[in-house]
């Protein structure tokens, strides 16, 4: 049962239907991410959703497991944002819980292949340049909001044609 919360989770986003999202999750949403701890309501995680969509994600179910009380799933995302950070796709265990039968807390366990070496430094250098280049577009990086993807894309594509396209 709780198995299939989990896949129905990641099938509103595979489907871009956040109703299928909303319905498995709590009142009370909580992501943690390294020593980052987010919480949200269904209305402010609607917004993160919206915010991840603009980046054209290609979610991949590649593992469920039953683990104790908790379900872990590997899952495989592929995205705009993934690929210009050189870590396409990005392979992340996380570990989910349930309270009620709905998924209170989402821990993310690893990312099995990412490179954060590299993520950082592509993002850095294009924050850099946005700053001295663009600077209307500042801050695009920690604003969660639709228009803060769209600018964070924008910058991205931006920052690839003053590179000339080429590959680093």
């Amino acid at each position: 049962m709780a198995a299939e919360k989990v896949a129905a989770y990641y099938k509103g986003f595979k489907k871009g239907d956040y109703k299928l999202i909303s319905a498995v999750i709590s009142d009370t949403l909580t992501i943690i991410e390294g020593d980052y701890t987010m919480v949200f309501t269904p209305e402010t995680f609607y917004r993160q959703f919206k915010w991840d969509s603009v980046f054209k994600p290609v979610y991949k179910l590649v593992s469920l497991e039953n683990r104790d009380e908790h379900i872990v799933a590997t899952v495989s995302v592929k995205s705009l944002k993934f690929e210009f950070l050189k870590n396409n796709p990005l392979t992340c265990i996380h570990k989910f819980s349930f309270k009620s039968g709905k998924i209170v807390k989402i821990k993310n366990q690893e990312c099995i292949d990412a490179n954060w070496e590299i993520w950082q430094k592509k993002r850095d250098s294009l924050v850099a340049w946005i700053k001295l280049n663009h600077p209307e577009l500042d801050g695009f990086v920690h604003d969660l909001s639709t228009k803060g993807a769209i600018d964070y894309l924008t910058a991205i594509e931006l920052y690839k044609k003053q590179q000339g396209n080429r590959v680093e």
